[in-house]
């Protein structure tokens, strides 16, 4: 384990958005404010990303790109997804894009999400999983 939390991203080859989200979390994880975060990148059209994936369990393959919040667990010695806090809660930024039982986000092809996971609806759920594990950084007025 290098880092304390994981970002599954579930995506495919020849997918512009799952590029386009690859792009958005480099730029977010360069900072230093996200240096407890690190990246995996799933092709579902191999079964190395199509294991971890379908284990994931909570996402809809009509709804990729996608990822997945993981935290390390020590008993386990792995990378376990993170439960939703607020499962059920209404997200004004995420909406429909965020995960129900697990910490990520699918993409949202409706007319109201317009197939975007812009860069705040991203680090809102990374913020999340900071603040759930108690390690959010300090706020200044």
């Amino acid at each position: 384990m290098d880092k304390p939390f994981l970002i599954r991203v579930f995506g495919k080859a020849g997918c512009d958005k799952c590029k386009t989200l690859n792009q958005r979390l480099d730029k977010l994880l360069a900072k230093p404010e996200w240096k407890a975060f690190d990246k995996q990148y799933c092709d579902v059209l191999t079964e190395e990303g199509l294991v971890p994936f379908c284990e994931a369990e909570c996402i809809n393959p009509q709804r990729i790109p996608a990822m997945l919040i993981c935290q390390y667990d020590q008993v386990g010695s792995e990378y376990v997804p993170m439960a939703n806090a607020e499962m059920g809660k209404p997200d004004a930024l995420c909406a429909a894009s965020k995960l129900y039982h697990y910490l990520g986000l699918q993409t949202d092809y409706s007319a109201t999400g317009k197939g975007v996971l812009s860069p705040k609806m991203i680090a809102s759920v990374m913020l999340q999983a900071l603040e759930n594990a108690d390690m959010a950084p300090e706020k200044t007025s």
